[in-house]
């Protein structure tokens, strides 16, 4: 694998969702046309919760210029060298497109999370909310929401993505420039400057307990270096809760986890979990934010998925993708049977997630499988399945 063919990757129009970009089909075809090769795929990101649109539109001519200079920039890199770079292999995983190829070995596995959920039940509420959030893009906004960037992308599991290699914001694999003018129009410097990447269970640069530093850090992070809008209260609060989680004295024996349906299953359920305890706390945009969660973990299953052969695993998907999105809609319009159709929508998880476990071998969470994907000839690549389709 002396060799890995990356397609370029543009900021503005990477993923498609099924709730329509609040930008249009103007950046589309920008992207479209600035960028050869790409096509949007179908992502279960939902940019259409009020407060991710306020983060996208609040910054207008700041964000259209870095749009189109990123997609440059990217489009740039998309050279042979970079390509050689990351490990991107014509494959439909989009965390792909930030993994060295060195490091292709974080698609299957990852460190293993070192987080000890507190006992009280507001507590565990709230770590919850935070645990859904910091692996939701829209909690960043900006350039970061656009593309699928979470906290989780850097931070895996709450520890350190030591493979992470962003075109424009890396150096070596595990650094990133909190300083970048591609993801900030507030603390960029002009100085391409990344730093390592901390491991958020044994780092303490900012005080964890009491006083609040860790929020108003959180705060200045989402609004400052990712230019997204200011968090809900209640959601910086349990993002805050989380982070304070992560102690390694909770690190279990195994020093990594294997990337599996099950954890991506657990992720979405819980998060739509976190936004019932968000409904209850009368928190609709909050609970919107966490359907998103929810949301982006069922993107990362479907992507998975792939080939022809598992196009019925991917209409599931889709169908359980649409529930979730008719209860955001629902969530806006106040609708009072809310909390019944969460219920409703977990409830019937257990029965379509058991047929694609059943399936979960012939998928790329199959280490073996996906490993040969990435040695094969650019030629004997199979063509990701369902990429322009519209549920």
């Amino acid at each position: 694998m002396d060799r890995i063919w990356a397609r370029p990757f543009v900021l503005a129009a990477m993923s498609m969702a099924l709730s329509p970009p609040p930008f249009g089909s103007r950046c589309l075809r920008a992207c479209r046309e600035g960028v050869s090769g790409i096509e949007p795929r179908l992502d279960f990101l939902d940019y259409g919760s009020r407060r991710a649109r306020t983060s996208l539109e609040s910054n207008g001519g700041h964000l259209r210029q870095t749009t189109l200079a990123a997609a440059a920039l990217l489009a740039a890199l998309a050279g042979p060298t970079a390509a050689a770079d990351r490990a991107p292999a014509r494959l439909p995983i989009r965390s792909a497109q930030w993994i060295a190829s060195t490091a292709a070995r974080n698609l299957s596995f990852a460190p293993s999370e070192c987080a000890r959920p507190p006992e009280p039940e507001e507590a565990r509420r709230r770590y919850e909310i935070g645990r859904a959030a910091f692996r939701a893009p829209l909690l960043l906004g900006g350039q970061a929401a656009r593309v699928g960037l979470s906290c989780n992308s850097c931070h895996s599991n709450g520890r350190r993505n030591d493979g992470f290699l962003f075109p424009g914001l890396s150096g070596s694999p595990g650094t990133a420039d909190v300083t970048s003018s591609i993801m900030s129009s507030h603390r960029g410097n002009g100085v391409f400057d990344p730093r390592p990447i901390p491991d958020l269970a044994v780092s303490r640069k900012i005080a964890r307990e009491g006083g609040g530093d860790l929020e108003r850090f959180i705060s200045g992070l989402i609004t400052e270096e990712f230019d997204g809008a200011p968090p809900d209260p209640l959601i910086l609060d349990a993002v805050a809760s989380y982070v304070r989680a992560i102690v390694p004295s909770a690190c279990p024996p195994a020093p990594e986890q294997a990337v599996r349906l099950a954890d991506r299953l657990a992720d979405a359920d819980r998060a739509v979990q976190a936004a019932a305890y968000a409904w209850d706390a009368k928190d609709g945009d909050a609970a919107r934010l966490l359907l998103s969660s929810a949301r982006a973990a069922l993107g990362e299953i479907y992507e998975r998925f792939d080939g022809p052969t598992l196009a019925w695993a991917r209409t599931r998907l889709r169908r359980a993708d649409l529930g979730l999105l008719a209860i955001q809609q629902a969530i806006d319009r106040q609708a009072p049977d809310v909390p019944l159709r969460l219920a409703s929508w977990r409830a019937s998880e257990p029965q379509w997630a058991a047929a694609l476990a059943r399936a979960e071998a012939a998928s790329l969470f199959n280490p073996q499988l996906l490993a040969r994907r990435l040695a094969a000839p650019r030629s004997a690549r199979v063509r990701p399945a369902g990429r322009n389709v519209r549920a």
